[in-house]
């Protein structure tokens, strides 16, 4: 194998799809992890120039971990790991679910904690070694909603700059994109999503393609280990009362009552 390598976990749908395929047209060798999305995931590899597929579920960090060194084992040059497969169910600020809080803080904290370990203990590269924490711009522009998985994200967040110190090689990076309103989601209608994507300072919408073009940058190790980048068209620096879901239905539903 001459090119480099990538994993990205949840990388057959939504932003993991755009950030696979953007390393696949830089000319990494991408490994595209799926949980239930075998279908897509086998798509999108054979639309690849070089791909291949790896099933796991973070519910099991154990397994992760294992597919990690796995895969460290017989890459030999394993440049980047992308963690961006999460879990985003609701519960609220007046009544944290415990299974939720449970799920969210194993899959979107726990698991990608452990699998960066592993591949900074174990991966071989030519080049610099860099992890990438995908996060949200909740870490700093916090409302009320989505309470457990908020938390996850703050837990995942306050890994990269812990690894980043931690790291036994000068050559290793570890870094955070934190994406704001991207894709639909939840229950959003598509009324309600074209205007929730504009609740920045911009007033634009932010592309899943800004998110890949962000992580092929940080897998090039330029930046100081520790950074995050916020892509999000400035939407962190904004105070926001509720998750723009809400905000954006309630201006779509003042709309037409007017």
């Amino acid at each position: 194998m001459t090119r480099p390598a990538v994993l990205v976990t949840g990388g057959a749908t939504r932003i993991g799809a755009a950030i696979t395929r953007a390393f696949a047209d830089a000319g990494w060798h991408v490994i595209i992890h799926y949980r239930s999305s075998a279908a897509q995931a086998d798509a999108l590899a054979a639309s690849l120039p070089a791909a291949e597929t790896v099933s796991f579920d973070l519910a099991d960090d154990d397994a992760a971990v294992a597919a990690i060194r796995a895969l460290a084992n017989r890459l030999p040059d394993w440049r980047c790991l992308v963690n961006s497969a999460s879990v985003f169910h609701y519960d609220p600020v007046t009544a944290l679910d415990p299974a939720t809080y449970r799920e969210a803080m194993q899959v979107n904290a726990l698991a990608p904690a452990r699998m960066a370990q592993t591949y900074l203990a174990h991966a071989a590269s030519a080049g610099t070694r860099v992890v990438i924490q995908v996060t949200d711009m909740k870490i700093e522009n916090t409302n009320p909603d989505f309470f457990s998985y908020t938390m996850s994200k703050h837990a995942l967040a306050s890994t990269i700059g812990m690894l980043a110190k931690g790291a036994r090689s000068p050559q290793d990076r570890v870094y955070g994109i934190a994406p704001g309103a991207i894709l639909a989601s939840h229950d959003q209608q598509e009324e309600e999503t074209e205007l929730s994507h504009r609740m920045n300072l911009l007033g634009r919408k932010t592309g899943a393609q800004e998110i890949a073009g962000a992580a092929l940058f940080l897998a090039g190790g330029t930046l100081k280990s520790g950074e995050t980048l916020f892509i999000d068209s400035g939407q962190h620096l904004l105070d926001q009362p509720r998750d723009v879901i809400w905000l954006a239905r309630e201006l779509a539903a003042a709309g037409r009552s007017a």
